[in-house]
């Protein structure tokens, strides 16, 4: 089966198993121990759970959910349900009950593939309130035992049954694969609901391996390279990179054991492609921030002279651009005792080319990173796009920009600001709702994005932020929330940020605390605290983060366009902004109705001339408990002294 005739990803893994067959294509850790699968292999895999699924009774049109961590097993099952021309629907992995029954319910979902005990507890509730899934298969048995007789399929006994329907109707597998075609769905994956109820983005094959093909000839990536398979796999970005890329182009994805050990795994696999939303790249950095902050004074003296000239001059020598000779022989030096092994704590010796995806990035920490010498880039996705819609070329890197279409893709700004998209990955629609799918193309057929920006004459797209979310204060000066949150998040002591200010008088934020890295600072410093409620609380964390808010001040007040946006009094949360409490999408985006909802009184308070508020909320424990948190909080005008209360309830 040549290229031309390879019109859907099963056709392309059939293709791989024959041309790329003794090729590593996966690799997984368990026990501490890698284990590897061929192209070969693969096939092999994806088609014996493949005839498990068709002797359930699993055909065309069928939707499948896919639920766990990131598990070759369920990449196989993707396929396995695609060779039938069934819909895999992914589900996130830390999804609640409630959560996964709406998708569940919305896409008819009557067979569900999932990892272990966890994900099959949701299940048989769902089951209990919505009559389905009817078949529920999972891969790790520990726990189960006990549930003899609800309808619980192992993923061993689903290969069994494969044998056997195979052995009754040979050729009929073969068949399912050779009568898919490019326009089938491919893939039902639903949004994160920032606004509203998820919606179910419908991608066929010839979408999403257009864009696959696309980010592949812009990168060059070939079966040579290596991708870490570690987010989650109900996102466009892993569908995109760990599935779609790699069976187009034939590359190695593995998976690690854990989130745990994502970190050591990483920097075992070395990979030579690597995305990561920001909060990935933030993450890494405020790890590395916060163990420098507790070094010695030498090692402190070392790594800060070290970082001051590669932010000097590393990333004009990423881009070869021209320095000095003094300064590249330092920087060399440099490279050696720092940024080098520094890369390879994090994992990223090998990486020619890295990703920021998701979201936008903070520019102190892009530049961070780049100055290491990480080849760090921008991009602009989105899932009705099937992934990639600008990606920054090598030698066209800025901090401004998330860079030029990709292959096959058209850009286009309307009369709003709002950016418009045209090419081979556009979507179907979405899933049973028609108005919206009307609502997001326009009638000459161009997709809209809901994200405002402008095209620079060399073609590069500068995202300026959500279209729903950009505002004005009350004297008419813009207000760009995102901008501002992302660089208070710069600093490694604030993990989540909303700001506000869209008709009001002045910027205000609700922040969140890095506990980690606030409570480091705590206990090397000598403050008391017992708990995050407590540590959030505290005039010395108030006077902590209050230098990293005035900092970002002094950096909007330096930019004539930002100036206006200065933030004149922030309060602490007493606790983390939490997906479970629909704060927070399963991709850490900011829900900002529902915080402006919840947290009504505080943001009142803020635009007050009280020093205090009071909060009272409710908390979703995990084991289904319910509390109630009380607290009175502190609002910190800055230039003024603050006054802080007390917090009581929570868990």
């Amino acid at each position: 089966m040549d290229q031309a005739h390879a019109d859907t990803l099963p056709k392309l893994v059939v293709r791989n198993a024959r041309d790329l067959a003794e090729r590593s294509a996966m690799r997984a850790k368990e026990y501490g121990i890698w284990r590897e699968w061929t192209w070969a292999q693969v096939l092999t895999e994806a088609r014996a759970i493949g005839a498990g699924l068709a002797a359930l009774g699993v055909a065309r049109g069928a939707a499948v959910a896919i639920i766990g961590d990131n598990r070759p097993q369920l990449y196989w099952s993707i396929c396995a349900a695609q060779m039938l021309g069934a819909v895999p629907v992914p589900i996130f992995q830390e999804a609640n009950a409630a959560e996964m029954g709406f998708i569940i319910d919305h896409a008819a979902v009557d067979l569900a593939i999932a990892e272990d005990q966890e994900q099959v507890d949701k299940l048989l509730t769902i089951r209990a309130r919505h009559g389905r899934p009817r078949h529920i298969v999972f891969k790790d048995g520990r726990g189960l035992s006990d549930m003899a007789g609800s309808g619980l399929i192992s993923l061993d006994d689903l290969r069994q049954r494969g044998e056997d329907w195979r052995a009754a109707q040979p050729g009929a597998l073969d068949a399912a694969i050779a009568s898919g075609q490019g326009g089938d769905l491919s893939v039902l994956l639903y949004t994160s609901g920032t606004t509203g109820p998820p919606k179910g983005v419908m991608l066929s094959h010839a979408n999403v391996m257009a864009a696959a093909q696309a980010a592949i000839r812009f990168d060059g990536l070939t079966a040579a390279d290596e991708v870490l398979a570690y987010l989650p796999m109900a996102w466009v970005g892993d569908y995109l990179c760990s599935y779609a890329q790699s069976v187009v182009a034939g590359y190695c994805v593995s998976c690690p054991e854990s989130g745990a050990t994502l970190l050591a795994d990483l920097r075992e696999i070395g990979p030579t492609y690597f995305i990561a939303p920001p909060r990935i790249f933030e993450a890494l950095l405020s790890d590395v921030t916060s163990r420098m902050t507790g070094a010695g004074p030498l090692m402190r003296r070392l790594y800060d002279r070290g970082i001051a000239l590669a932010q000097r001059v590393g990333g004009t020598i990423l881009e070869g651009g021209p320095v000095t000779l003094g300064e590249r022989l330092r920087y060399r030096l440099a490279d050696a005792l720092i940024y080098g092994p520094l890369r390879n704590a994090l994992g990223f010796s090998r990486v020619r080319r890295a990703y920021v995806v998701g979201d936008a990035i903070g520019p102190d920490v892009f530049r961070f990173y780049r100055a290491l010498g990480l080849n760090l880039k921008q991009s602009f996705s989105l899932t009705e796009a099937s992934g990639f819609v600008c990606l920054q070329p090598d030698g066209e890197v800025r901090v401004d920009t998330v860079g030029t279409a990709v292959p096959n893709v058209a850009l286009r700004i309307d009369p709003a600001g709002e950016i418009l998209v045209r090419g081979g990955g556009t979507f179907i629609g979405y899933h049973k709702d028609m108005t919206a799918t009307e609502a997001a193309i326009t009638t000459d057929g161009w997709l809209r994005t809901g994200d405002t920006g402008v095209l620079d004459a060399d073609g590069q797209l500068r995202v300026i932020d959500r279209a729903a979310d950009i505002g004005r204060l009350r004297n008419g000066t813009l207000f760009t929330p995102k901008f501002i949150e992302n660089k208070l998040k710069f600093y490694p002591f604030i993990k989540e940020a909303v700001a506000f200010g869209d008709g009001r008088d002045y910027v205000a934020c609700l922040l969140d605390i890095d506990a980690g890295a606030v409570g480091g600072w705590a206990e090397r410093s000598g403050v008391v605290f017992s708990g995050h409620q407590e540590l959030a609380a505290r005039p010395e964390v108030y006077d902590l983060l209050a230098e990293c808010v005035e900092a970002v001040n002094r950096d909007l007040a330096a930019d004539p366009d930002l100036a206006g946006q200065t933030i004149r009094r922030f309060l602490i949360l007493p606790k983390p902004l939490d997906a479970d409490d629909g704060e927070l999408t399963r991709m850490r985006k900011i829900r900002r109705m529902v915080i402006a909802e919840r947290y009504a009184a505080l943001i009142e308070g803020v635009y007050s001339d009280q020093d205090r508020v009071w909060l009272n909320t409710r908390i979703d424990f995990d084991d289904g408990r319910v509390s109630v948190l009380e607290a009175e909080l502190a609002i910190h005008t800055l230039g003024k002294a603050h006054t802080l209360g007390k917090a009581t309830g929570g868990p």
